[in-house]
């Protein structure tokens, strides 16, 4: 088992974070991980991406070339990192943000309004927990309980925000699920 992926969008949306979680939740399954952060040079509203690698091996090298797995929270993350999506690979879109379609027809691709869910849900803030969600149902990259139990450590400190972000990760993650049954069909299928 190894999936490779980037999380990318604009300073201040949480790619940063939900890297981390992806790659705490792998070592919580015993996977071994890496967690690479890459900023622009305005920091916040700049862009900014992470690769995340989690495999039942050693990880070689936290560089990725051709991802498996793109998350794509903004329009010039989407321009930059989809041509190098592996065939067969998930690409997901947040189509708040994104005014254009994946032009590719060789790979899983989630359009969600992360954005306008968040707002639905009550916080805007939540948007990056949607997309992380999605990311793991469409992939199933790592079991959802992991990724869950993740999300819940993360906020533990602020308990009133763990019942928001456990429901916008359910959120995400159930059209992460339709979308892969859509795909594959009924049949589970893992992400080649």
């Amino acid at each position: 088992m190894h999936h490779d992926m980037i999380l990318a969008g604009f300073g201040g949306q949480g790619v940063m974070l939900i890297g981390r979680m992806l790659a705490y939740a792998g070592m919580n399954a015993g996977c071994e991980v890496s967690w690479l952060p890459s900023y622009g040079p305005e920091m916040r509203g700049g862009t900014a991406n992470c690769t995340v690698v989690v495999s039942d091996k050693p990880v070689g090298s936290p560089v990725i070339q051709n991802p498996e797995i793109l998350l794509a929270m903004n329009l010039p993350s989407l321009d930059r990192f989809e041509p190098f999506v592996k065939k067969g690979g998930v690409i997901v879109v947040n189509s708040s943000l994104i005014n254009r379609s994946v032009a590719r027809d060789d790979v899983l691709t989630l359009e969600i309004p992360v954005n306008d869910m968040a707002i639905e849900l009550g916080n805007p803030r939540c948007a990056n927990i949607i997309a992380l969600g999605a990311v793991v149902g469409a992939s199933e990259v790592l079991p959802k309980a992991e990724v869950l139990q993740m999300v819940k450590e993360n906020f533990a400190a602020k308990p009133k925000l763990v019942d928001l972000n456990v429901n916008a990760f359910e959120t995400g993650y159930e059209h992460g699920q339709k979308a892969r049954q859509k795909y594959y069909g009924q049949g589970d299928q893992a992400v080649s």
